[in-house]
Protein backbone atom coordinates (compact mmCIF):
# COMPACT_ATOMS: atom_id res chain seq x y z
CA UNK A 1 0.00 0.00 0.00
CA UNK A 2 1.17 3.45 -0.86
CA UNK A 3 0.91 6.10 1.42
CA UNK A 4 0.03 9.59 0.73
CA UNK A 5 -0.71 13.24 2.91
CA UNK A 6 -2.84 16.31 2.43
CA UNK A 7 -1.56 19.19 3.31
CA UNK A 8 -4.14 22.19 3.79
CA UNK A 9 -3.54 25.47 2.01
CA UNK A 10 -4.27 27.21 5.38
CA UNK A 11 -1.03 29.02 5.99
CA UNK A 12 1.49 31.44 4.25
CA UNK A 13 3.68 29.65 1.90
CA UNK A 14 6.45 30.65 4.34
CA UNK A 15 5.23 28.32 7.00
CA UNK A 16 3.53 26.08 4.67
CA UNK A 17 6.50 25.03 2.32
CA UNK A 18 8.50 22.83 5.18
CA UNK A 19 5.63 20.58 5.32
CA UNK A 20 5.92 19.99 1.78
CA UNK A 21 9.56 19.40 2.06
CA UNK A 22 8.92 17.29 5.37
CA UNK A 23 6.71 15.24 3.39
CA UNK A 24 8.94 13.84 1.21
CA UNK A 25 11.97 13.55 3.41
CA UNK A 26 9.50 11.27 5.39
CA UNK A 27 8.93 9.63 2.63
CA UNK A 28 5.37 9.85 1.52
CA UNK A 29 4.65 8.66 -1.84
CA UNK A 30 1.90 11.40 -3.21
CA UNK A 31 1.14 14.80 -1.76
CA UNK A 32 -1.78 16.30 -2.17
CA UNK A 33 -3.79 19.77 -1.13
CA UNK A 34 -7.44 20.59 -1.50
CA UNK A 35 -9.00 22.53 -4.69
CA UNK A 36 -11.55 25.15 -2.83
CA UNK A 37 -12.39 28.84 -2.67
CA UNK A 38 -12.82 28.05 1.30
CA UNK A 39 -13.53 24.92 2.82
CA UNK A 40 -15.95 23.75 5.52
CA UNK A 41 -15.75 25.22 8.88
CA UNK A 42 -11.85 27.36 7.88
CA UNK A 43 -13.96 29.23 5.48
CA UNK A 44 -13.71 32.28 7.10
CA UNK A 45 -9.86 31.51 8.06
CA UNK A 46 -7.06 31.93 5.77
CA UNK A 47 -6.95 29.68 2.79
CA UNK A 48 -4.92 29.72 -0.49
CA UNK A 49 -5.24 28.48 -4.16
CA UNK A 50 -4.29 24.81 -4.90
CA UNK A 51 -2.61 25.61 -8.53
CA UNK A 52 -0.16 28.04 -6.77
CA UNK A 53 0.32 25.79 -3.63
CA UNK A 54 1.66 23.48 -5.88
CA UNK A 55 3.25 24.58 -8.39
CA UNK A 56 5.27 25.72 -5.52
CA UNK A 57 5.36 22.52 -3.69
CA UNK A 58 7.15 21.08 -7.18
CA UNK A 59 9.79 23.83 -6.84
CA UNK A 60 10.77 22.44 -3.56
CA UNK A 61 10.56 18.48 -3.95
CA UNK A 62 11.56 16.23 -6.98
CA UNK A 63 10.26 12.56 -6.02
CA UNK A 64 6.24 12.72 -4.67
CA UNK A 65 3.56 12.93 -6.81
CA UNK A 66 1.27 15.89 -6.58
CA UNK A 67 -2.26 16.16 -7.15
CA UNK A 68 -5.71 18.15 -6.83
CA UNK A 69 -7.69 16.73 -4.39
CA UNK A 70 -10.17 17.68 -5.96
CA UNK A 71 -10.95 20.13 -8.80
CA UNK A 72 -14.57 20.44 -9.52
CA UNK A 73 -16.40 21.86 -11.92
CA UNK A 74 -18.03 24.78 -9.44
CA UNK A 75 -16.02 27.50 -10.10
CA UNK A 76 -13.18 25.76 -12.60
CA UNK A 77 -13.70 25.53 -16.46
CA UNK A 78 -12.28 22.54 -18.64
CA UNK A 79 -9.86 24.60 -20.73
CA UNK A 80 -8.57 27.23 -18.48
CA UNK A 81 -7.80 24.37 -15.66
CA UNK A 82 -6.28 22.06 -18.64
CA UNK A 83 -3.57 25.01 -19.36
CA UNK A 84 -2.90 25.01 -15.56
CA UNK A 85 -2.64 21.55 -15.07
CA UNK A 86 0.15 21.37 -18.35
CA UNK A 87 1.90 23.77 -16.39
CA UNK A 88 2.01 21.94 -13.40
CA UNK A 89 3.20 18.71 -15.48
CA UNK A 90 5.97 20.53 -16.57
CA UNK A 91 6.95 22.30 -13.80
CA UNK A 92 7.16 19.04 -11.32
CA UNK A 93 8.90 17.16 -14.17
CA UNK A 94 5.85 14.84 -14.75
CA UNK A 95 4.93 14.04 -11.15
CA UNK A 96 0.88 15.72 -11.62
CA UNK A 97 -1.77 13.45 -10.61
CA UNK A 98 -5.14 15.21 -11.28
CA UNK A 99 -7.95 14.64 -8.20
CA UNK A 100 -11.36 15.63 -9.74
CA UNK A 101 -14.90 15.33 -8.36
CA UNK A 102 -18.39 16.86 -9.04
CA UNK A 103 -17.88 19.30 -6.12
CA UNK A 104 -20.70 19.73 -3.03
CA UNK A 105 -23.01 21.91 -2.40
CA UNK A 106 -21.24 24.58 -0.57
CA UNK A 107 -19.28 28.15 -0.74
CA UNK A 108 -17.92 26.70 -3.59
CA UNK A 109 -20.90 26.42 -5.62
CA UNK A 110 -22.64 29.61 -4.92
CA UNK A 111 -19.46 31.85 -4.63
CA UNK A 112 -19.64 32.99 -8.69
CA UNK A 113 -22.90 33.86 -8.40
CA UNK A 114 -24.57 30.86 -9.36
CA UNK A 115 -27.28 28.83 -7.57
CA UNK A 116 -26.23 25.06 -6.00
CA UNK A 117 -26.82 22.25 -9.01
CA UNK A 118 -28.62 19.72 -7.70
CA UNK A 119 -26.45 16.23 -7.21
CA UNK A 120 -28.18 15.04 -10.91
CA UNK A 121 -26.86 18.09 -12.40
CA UNK A 122 -23.35 17.86 -10.82
CA UNK A 123 -23.27 14.67 -12.30
CA UNK A 124 -24.23 15.60 -16.00
CA UNK A 125 -21.72 18.66 -15.60
CA UNK A 126 -18.88 16.32 -13.99
CA UNK A 127 -19.26 13.99 -16.85
CA UNK A 128 -18.82 16.57 -19.54
CA UNK A 129 -16.00 18.31 -17.28
CA UNK A 130 -14.15 15.47 -17.56
CA UNK A 131 -14.39 14.71 -21.37
CA UNK A 132 -13.48 17.85 -22.48
CA UNK A 133 -10.82 17.84 -19.87
CA UNK A 134 -9.38 15.12 -21.50
CA UNK A 135 -9.41 16.53 -24.78
CA UNK A 136 -7.93 19.75 -24.04
CA UNK A 137 -5.02 17.87 -21.67
CA UNK A 138 -4.23 15.65 -24.79
CA UNK A 139 -4.59 17.58 -28.25
CA UNK A 140 -2.67 20.59 -29.71
CA UNK A 141 -5.76 22.27 -30.28
CA UNK A 142 -9.18 21.60 -29.33
CA UNK A 143 -12.61 22.46 -30.52
CA UNK A 144 -16.04 21.03 -28.16
CA UNK A 145 -20.03 22.35 -28.15
CA UNK A 146 -21.51 20.71 -25.51
CA UNK A 147 -24.38 21.01 -23.09
CA UNK A 148 -22.30 23.30 -20.20
CA UNK A 149 -18.89 23.96 -21.91
CA UNK A 150 -17.31 24.41 -25.30
CA UNK A 151 -13.95 24.94 -26.52
CA UNK A 152 -12.63 26.77 -29.71
CA UNK A 153 -9.34 26.53 -31.19
CA UNK A 154 -7.98 26.01 -27.58
CA UNK A 155 -4.61 25.45 -27.65
CA UNK A 156 -2.46 23.25 -25.69
CA UNK A 157 1.39 23.55 -26.50
CA UNK A 158 3.69 21.85 -25.97
CA UNK A 159 1.79 19.20 -24.32
CA UNK A 160 2.27 17.45 -21.23
CA UNK A 161 5.22 15.65 -19.88
CA UNK A 162 3.62 12.89 -19.41
CA UNK A 163 1.77 11.37 -22.31
CA UNK A 164 -0.66 11.30 -23.07
CA UNK A 165 -1.53 13.06 -20.00
CA UNK A 166 -1.20 13.32 -16.66
CA UNK A 167 -3.16 10.37 -15.24
CA UNK A 168 -6.83 11.19 -13.68
CA UNK A 169 -7.95 10.18 -10.04
CA UNK A 170 -11.47 10.31 -9.46
CA UNK A 171 -13.97 11.10 -6.71
CA UNK A 172 -17.37 9.10 -6.85
CA UNK A 173 -19.59 7.88 -4.33
CA UNK A 174 -22.22 7.12 -6.73
CA UNK A 175 -22.71 4.74 -9.67
CA UNK A 176 -22.34 7.53 -12.48
CA UNK A 177 -19.00 8.71 -10.56
CA UNK A 178 -17.77 5.15 -10.14
CA UNK A 179 -18.54 4.58 -14.01
CA UNK A 180 -16.34 7.94 -15.07
CA UNK A 181 -13.80 6.88 -13.03
CA UNK A 182 -13.70 3.45 -14.70
CA UNK A 183 -13.87 5.12 -17.69
CA UNK A 184 -11.26 7.33 -17.48
CA UNK A 185 -9.51 7.72 -14.54
CA UNK A 186 -5.90 5.71 -13.34
CA UNK A 187 -6.96 5.89 -9.92
CA UNK A 188 -10.28 5.80 -7.96
CA UNK A 189 -10.70 8.01 -4.73
CA UNK A 190 -13.20 6.89 -1.76
CA UNK A 191 -13.75 8.88 1.65
CA UNK A 192 -13.73 7.12 4.98
CA UNK A 193 -16.90 9.72 6.14
CA UNK A 194 -20.66 8.78 6.38
CA UNK A 195 -22.01 11.43 4.33
CA UNK A 196 -19.45 10.32 0.86
CA UNK A 197 -21.70 6.73 0.19
CA UNK A 198 -21.34 4.82 2.94
CA UNK A 199 -18.78 2.49 4.85
CA UNK A 200 -15.75 2.50 2.47
CA UNK A 201 -15.48 -0.94 2.11
CA UNK A 202 -19.01 -1.35 0.96
CA UNK A 203 -18.10 1.26 -2.01
CA UNK A 204 -15.16 -0.51 -2.84
CA UNK A 205 -16.70 -3.58 -3.89
CA UNK A 206 -19.32 -1.29 -5.73
CA UNK A 207 -16.62 0.28 -7.68
CA UNK A 208 -14.93 -3.06 -8.62
CA UNK A 209 -18.41 -4.50 -9.44
CA UNK A 210 -18.33 -1.71 -12.27
CA UNK A 211 -14.95 -2.42 -13.67
CA UNK A 212 -16.01 -6.17 -14.29
CA UNK A 213 -19.56 -4.89 -15.50
CA UNK A 214 -17.79 -2.58 -17.81
CA UNK A 215 -15.04 -4.89 -18.57
CA UNK A 216 -12.23 -3.44 -16.83
CA UNK A 217 -9.55 -5.32 -14.78
CA UNK A 218 -9.83 -4.01 -11.16
CA UNK A 219 -6.45 -4.51 -10.78
CA UNK A 220 -5.49 -1.47 -13.22
CA UNK A 221 -7.20 1.10 -11.52
CA UNK A 222 -5.74 2.04 -7.73
CA UNK A 223 -8.16 2.92 -5.15
CA UNK A 224 -7.21 5.77 -2.91
CA UNK A 225 -9.12 5.93 0.54
CA UNK A 226 -9.12 9.45 2.24
CA UNK A 227 -8.97 9.31 5.60
CA UNK A 228 -9.25 11.23 8.62
CA UNK A 229 -12.78 11.89 9.04
CA UNK A 230 -14.10 9.03 10.89
CA UNK A 231 -10.97 7.12 10.97
CA UNK A 232 -8.04 9.12 13.02
CA UNK A 233 -4.72 7.32 11.55
CA UNK A 234 -2.68 10.09 13.32
CA UNK A 235 -3.92 9.77 16.56
CA UNK A 236 -0.81 7.76 17.15
CA UNK A 237 1.20 4.47 15.53
CA UNK A 238 -0.90 1.71 16.76
CA UNK A 239 -4.26 4.22 15.22
CA UNK A 240 -1.96 4.72 11.34
CA UNK A 241 -1.25 0.61 11.76
CA UNK A 242 -4.58 -0.13 12.40
CA UNK A 243 -6.08 2.10 10.26
CA UNK A 244 -3.48 1.12 7.52
CA UNK A 245 -3.79 -3.07 8.04
CA UNK A 246 -7.73 -2.52 7.99
CA UNK A 247 -7.82 -0.70 4.25
CA UNK A 248 -5.27 -3.11 3.10
CA UNK A 249 -7.28 -5.94 3.79
CA UNK A 250 -10.39 -4.17 1.86
CA UNK A 251 -8.18 -3.68 -1.50
CA UNK A 252 -7.58 -0.48 -1.10
CA UNK A 253 -4.21 0.30 -2.67
CA UNK A 254 -2.85 4.21 -1.26
CA UNK A 255 -4.11 5.95 1.37
CA UNK A 256 -3.76 9.23 2.00
CA UNK A 257 -3.68 11.07 5.78
CA UNK A 258 -3.97 14.63 6.70
CA UNK A 259 -0.68 16.79 7.92
CA UNK A 260 -1.61 17.19 11.83
CA UNK A 261 -2.69 20.45 12.79
CA UNK A 262 -2.67 22.44 16.01
CA UNK A 263 -6.57 22.98 16.19
CA UNK A 264 -9.91 20.97 14.51
CA UNK A 265 -9.79 19.71 11.45
CA UNK A 266 -7.30 17.40 11.65
CA UNK A 267 -5.86 18.05 14.79
CA UNK A 268 -2.91 15.82 15.99
CA UNK A 269 0.53 15.74 17.49
CA UNK A 270 3.14 16.33 14.95
CA UNK A 271 5.69 14.00 16.47
CA UNK A 272 3.14 10.79 15.30
CA UNK A 273 4.45 11.90 11.44
CA UNK A 274 7.94 11.45 12.73
CA UNK A 275 7.02 7.87 14.74
CA UNK A 276 5.52 6.32 11.61
CA UNK A 277 8.54 7.74 9.14
CA UNK A 278 9.90 4.24 9.17
CA UNK A 279 6.64 2.16 8.36
CA UNK A 280 5.80 4.92 5.44
CA UNK A 281 9.29 4.37 4.34
CA UNK A 282 8.52 0.64 4.57
CA UNK A 283 5.28 0.69 2.81
CA UNK A 284 5.98 2.86 0.03
CA UNK A 285 9.37 0.90 -1.21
Amino acid sequence: MRIGIVILPDDRWSETRERWVRAEALGFNHAWTYDHLTWRELQNKPWFGSIPTLAAAAVVTSRMRLGTLVTSPNFRHPVTLGKELMSLDDISGGRMTIGIGAGGDGFDATALGTQAWTPRERADRLQEFIALLDTVLCEERSNYQGEFYSAVEARALPGCVQRPRPPFAIAGSGPRGMKLAVEHAAMWIGIDADDHGGPPGESLEKMIAICEREGRDPASIGRLALTGFTEQPTASVEAFRDVVGRYDEMGFTDLAIHWPRMREPFAADLKVLEDIADDVARLNA
